[in-house]
């Protein structure tokens, strides 16, 4: 059988861009929850400016929190993102064993999203990646508009490319691979992926989707057809991108976890525990959850999935 990993972005890129700033035990519970549903590897936090995303405040005392009671995430790992040193620094000493950097493939998006062009922003993530190649860290390298920015328009193939084999000889362990705007289908997807696996290894790229057009489970499968075995997903559709107008939410994880049980694809996540905690958190926020297999497990209690009719 072919195992899937799911990487759970809610607790980051859901929260925040929610307009309710969630007090410190509520995100912890998320993450515990999530966890007991199966998911092994959730990110927990950003150590940004509190200023410019204040629903990612205090993300260096929940990892402490976390790291208090280790039972209860016994094999999960905790990423978090840290754009530059500053932040790595302070996510180490919170006790951060896995960080993440955010670099885009669009210029605009760039200087919009955190102020620097795509070239500035690589030097900023030297030092980090030095700096953790040194402790023994894995950093994830996160590359946002991979199909479409919202001020540029389509983004050629060959320029992601370019960008994920800069992050990837920087010694980023995986390039998460963003349609920022949710505006890519299979046939937008497939030719950036193309490009892109000829300088960085399938195995070593993930797919990370938004559902603005409602096509992210379709370049999820399309991903998964071409070779692609990781992939982002937040509990219950949270989340988007404050800087990109219009984008919707990341594709559910609910859903995520249906498709691939459905091709007989392992996630190792507890499809029912999950849906639970994502109709626990949207009430928390006081929201529906965006889940399209959460929606249908609610109107028709007790229908199995997956079952040939």
């Amino acid at each position: 059988m072919n195992a899937v990993r799911i990487v759970e972005v809610g607790p980051r890129d859901g929260l925040q861009n929610e307009p309710a700033n969630l007090p410190l035990a509520t995100r912890r519970e998320l993450i515990e929850r999530l966890a007991r549903a199966g998911l092994r590897q959730i990110e927990a936090g950003a150590f940004v400016s509190p200023k410019r995303i204040p629903q990612m405040a205090d993300s260096g005392e929940l990892l402490r929190l976390l790291r208090a009671s280790p039972q209860r995430l016994a094999g999960v790992r905790l990423p978090v993102l840290t754009p530059n040193l500053q932040g790595y620094t302070a996510a180490v000493a919170a006790g951060a064993d896995f960080v993440a950097v955010f670099a885009s493939a669009s210029e605009t998006f760039s200087h919009k999203n955190i102020n620097c062009s795509i070239a500035e922003s690589m030097r900023r993530f030297e030092p980090v990646l030095a700096a953790a190649r040194g402790a023994g860290i894995p950093v994830r390298g996160y590359l946002s508009c991979v199909v479409a920015c919202p001020y540029e328009g389509p983004i050629a193939p060959a320029a992601v490319a370019a960008r994920a084999a800069e992050l990837a000889n920087m010694g980023c362990c995986e390039i998460s691979l963003g349609d920022t705007i949710g505006v890519g289908t299979p046939g937008t997807v497939l030719p950036m992926l193309e490009a892109v696996a000829r300088v960085v290894p399938p195995p070593q790229l993930a797919g990370h989707f938004h559902d603005t057009y409602g096509m992210a489970v379709a370049n999820c499968f399309a991903a998964y057809e071409f070779g692609v075995r990781t992939f982002d997903a937040s509990v219950a559709g949270l989340g988007g991108c404050p800087y990109a107008p219009g984008a919707s939410g990341n594709v559910a994880t609910e859903d995520l976890v249906y498709l691939f049980e459905g091709l007989g694809a392992a996630t190792g996540v507890d499809l029912d525990a999950l849906i639970a905690c994502g109709s626990w958190i949207c009430a928390q926020l006081g929201r529906t959850s965006s889940s399209r297999v959460a929606a249908s497990r609610a109107s028709r209690p007790g229908r199995p999935g997956n079952v040939a009719q």
